[in-house]
């Protein structure tokens, strides 16, 4: 299983709390405000900005706050011009990042990796370091007591995904992003509830890591994703099953 999909899993089961609600909202209020920015304010023909839309309405986020940051986008309201920008680096144990950031700032978003890389045992790369070894992939997971696995597999794969997987009682569907929106409609079609959705960096070869170096992974992971300006995290480690129970347990 890959490091992202494994970074994913931990994820989607950690409580939020207002806090963090709070800081999901920021991120995503920036993610519809460059996407509208981008591909203009019509979700139906803007599949970036369809994608961070339903993000945001999985977060509870009002559509008050979704309809300013479109505007905000397009230009009807004014706003801070953010950036995107992908860095790339390494991890503990040789381990591969993916960073991608929305800043208005690009001088203090450097600064900030660049202070938590270090702490945790990380570094920035240059351009182009580790991109290789990623692939864009549609990823979607769906609580496994609704559905049997056979009979989702073969759900998913007439809708166009490549692969399915289960990670602990949730299911992992993966395609390519021209086949992620009929993916996910195929599903709901059928009443079958999806836990959550996106457009990831999917690693092509993982790394097998030792406990103290998957210990300042998930703390590098939770430091970065804690900065106002990421937006997504991509590694490819591979933990092993009982030391991720341990760590995360802790």
């Amino acid at each position: 299983m890959s490091g992202h999909s494994k970074w994913s899993t931990i994820k989607h089961k950690k409580a939020k709390t207002d806090s963090q609600r709070g800081r999901v909202f920021t991120k995503l209020i920036k993610e519809i405000t460059v996407a509208a920015k981008t591909g203009g304010g019509d979700e139906s023909s803007n599949a970036a900005l369809r994608s961070a839309i339903s993000a945001a309405k999985a977060a509870n986020m009002p559509s008050a706050n979704i309809d300013r940051a479109i505007k905000r986008g397009t230009g009807e309201l004014p706003g801070v011009v953010y950036e995107n920008i992908v860095y790339e680096g390494y991890g503990p144990g040789g381990t591969a990042l993916i960073i991608d950031v929305l800043t208005d700032n690009k001088n203090r978003t450097v600064a900030d990796l660049r202070h938590n890389l270090s702490r945790h045992n990380g570094s920035l790369g240059e351009t182009g370091c580790v991109a290789w070894n990623f692939e864009k992939k549609g990823l979607i997971t769906v609580n496994a007591d609704q559905i049997s696995e056979d009979e989702l597999f073969e759900l998913a794969l007439e809708a166009g995904a490549d692969d399915m997987r289960k990670e602990d009682d949730i299911f992992e569907i993966f395609s390519e992003p021209t086949r992620f929106e009929g993916v996910k409609k195929a599903l709901t079609d059928r009443n079958i509830a999806i836990e959550s959705s996106e457009l990831t960096m999917h690693p092509k070869n993982t790394i097998k890591v030792s406990e103290k170096e998957a210990e300042q992974l998930l703390k590098l992971m939770d430091a970065l994703e804690d900065l106002d300006d990421v937006n997504n995290v991509y590694s490819n480690f591979d933990i092993d099953e009982k030391i991720l129970e341990k760590l995360t347990q802790e």
